[in-house]
């Protein structure tokens, strides 16, 4: 992407960064009249007319993630990482407005009966483990420290010992993949609920673009089988259930739809998780069809961060570490400005 030949727009007046950090109804109508009166003013043309074709593909930049008083905020080491992002990401949408031919927006999605919630498992004593800090594995099921809570059994309509099955051969597959152990998250981005909708400001800039551009935009949700988790929107961390029947499926339509693209700029939470997962299998999956299409892959390293909790745990090492791989694969490390 060639930023010497980028005409930047100026940020329309009705940008408000100060409420980057707050939920509020976007004023849909009002919007609309302004993108379009915009996109007169500076002659910013249909995105069907684009001879160059720019995704920008946004990872759950929703409110579960990115504002402080929800459940999985991603404050980086800054404490205000998602929120500093968004407003850059924001300005970056609008700057950028006649060159973004379509965003795709990736949505967490979640119900409360699913592996990777506390109320799937209990132990002994029939307590549920404590989200965030605790991590079940394969001996742990082996030696009782953790079982299935028989009460989710609805899930396979009353077949408790599938369920157990199902469980336990995740966890196992985890182990031998030589993945991280299955991580129990609090409750978050639940179907339906104020977490997982966009934040307004990203929401309020994604439309402006829609009506400006003559472009929806596109929503892919992610999350919702209650036997996998599914970090990446690309694919869930497994795909086979015990028996070898499928699980889950690969996002086969939106890995080809993303590599049709002349370029792919990639932003949102967490750099490293979500977001990293995602890259990663973007890269597995170009360097089996042609890994010089690394080279039309661009990460908006300001507009992502780590998680970080402060004396707890910190990604922000590995989530750099992981990043230069993929500068090194030959995708791009760029500046949103």
């Amino acid at each position: 992407m060639n930023t010497q030949n980028i005409n930047y727009l100026p940020i329309p007046p009705h940008f408000q960064p100060e409420k980057a950090s707050q939920v509020w109804p976007v004023a849909y109508q009002q919007i609309a009249l302004l993108a379009e009166n915009w996109a007169k003013e500076y002659h910013i043309s249909p995105a069907a007319n684009d001879q160059n074709r720019v995704c920008l593909l946004l990872i759950d930049v929703q409110n579960t993630f990115c504002l402080p008083n929800f459940e999985l905020y991603v404050g980086g080491k800054s404490g205000t990482g998602a929120i500093d992002d968004n407003i850059r990401l924001c300005e970056f949408i609008y700057s950028h407005l006649g060159k973004i031919t379509k965003i795709i927006s990736t949505l967490d999605t979640h119900t409360a009966m699913q592996i990777f919630h506390p109320i799937f498992w209990i132990n002994k004593n029939g307590e549920h483990p404590i989200p965030s800090a605790t991590n079940i594995t394969q001996s742990d099921i082996e030696n009782g420290t953790w079982q299935v809570n028989k009460a989710v059994v609805d899930i396979t309509n009353g077949n408790y010992e599938l369920l157990e099955k199902q469980a336990f051969h995740y966890v196992k597959k985890l182990t031998q993949d030589g993945k991280y152990p299955l991580t129990i998250w609090p409750y978050h981005s639940m179907l339906g609920g104020i977490g997982h909708a966009l934040v307004s400001l990203v929401e309020e800039a994604i439309f402006f673009h829609s009506i400006a551009r003559y472009t929806p935009t596109q929503f892919e949700l992610k999350g919702e089988n209650p036997f996998t988790e599914n970090y990446s929107i690309l694919r869930p961390e497994v795909l086979l259930g015990f028996d070898e029947k499928p699980i889950a499926r690969k996002n086969e339509s939106l890995i080809k739809q993303l590599l049709e693209y002349d370029q792919v700029i990639i932003a949102g939470q967490a750099k490293s998780h979500c977001v990293a997962w995602t890259v990663d299998d973007l890269l597995t999956e170009i360097q089996q069809i042609d890994p010089s299409l690394t080279d039309k892959i661009y990460l908006l390293e300001d507009c992502t961060s780590p998680v970080v909790v402060p004396g707890i745990v910190d990604y922000t090492e590995l989530a750099e570490n992981t990043f230069q791989r993929f500068a090194n694969a030959g995708m791009h490390l760029v500046k949103s400005k």
